[in-house]
């Protein structure tokens, strides 16, 4: 009988773990990556959105201060 249950056990721990550690990894590349304005003018570009200086801007600080590491005012 635990022939059977120490390897399903085993899976299910393997897989919860590695979802775990993957999520994590995912949160962390996300919040370490940076944009300058010439991917953010091609993001909007595919989006179909034209943005001037001032809207480049203003993405960027928003993009800033949504990082999870950092606290709001």
């Amino acid at each position: 009988m635990w022939n059977y249950i120490i390897p399903i056990l085993t899976l299910i721990l393997g897989l919860v773990g590695g979802f775990a550690i993957g999520v994590w990894y995912l949160k962390n590349q996300m919040s370490n990556m940076q944009m300058d304005e010439k991917q953010l003018q091609q993001i909007a570009r595919s989006m179909g959105m034209n943005l001037n200086q001032k809207q480049l801007n203003q993405m960027s600080r928003r993009m800033q201060s949504a990082k999870p590491g950092k606290k709001k005012k």
